[in-house]
């Protein structure tokens, strides 16, 4: 695991893993930044975790090693999304509205929550 944690409006949120198999579960963990205490946790589909996460308008995004992008409720942990094949190794950009995210093909996709994802191959 070598992703960063985000901090948003008093919250830690960062990836890890559950279990200690060939297969480990990603898990998203939001964590008090005063008190170090577990707000909320939310497993990731038996995919680990390749990303940093990043925070905007209330909402975590991360990527797994599986290539699927979620978006959570940085308040409840409640899963909002979850979109396969739009993920790889980077980490989600937020910016006007929209998510960016690269796949491991080297496709770059802009989502917004509730639209459908639109792929460009090649650099920005």
């Amino acid at each position: 695991m070598f992703d960063s944690p985000a901090v948003a409006n008093g919250t830690v949120y960062i990836g890890g893993t559950l279990g200690n198999t060939p297969k480990q579960t990603g898990v998203l963990y939001a964590v008090n930044a005063r008190t170090g205490k577990l707000v909320w946790s939310a497993p990731l589909d038996n995919s680990e975790i390749d990303s940093s996460p990043s925070v905007a308008n209330a909402v975590v995004y991360i990527g797994t090693d599986g290539g699927t992008l979620y978006a959570f409720n940085a308040r409840t942990g409640a899963r909002l999304a979850a979109v396969a094949g739009v993920s790889g190794q980077s980490s989600p950009t937020v910016a006007n509205g929209m998510v960016y995210s690269e796949d491991q093909n080297g496709v770059l996709f802009a989502l917004g929550l509730g639209t459908e994802a639109t792929g460009r191959h090649g650099s920005p």
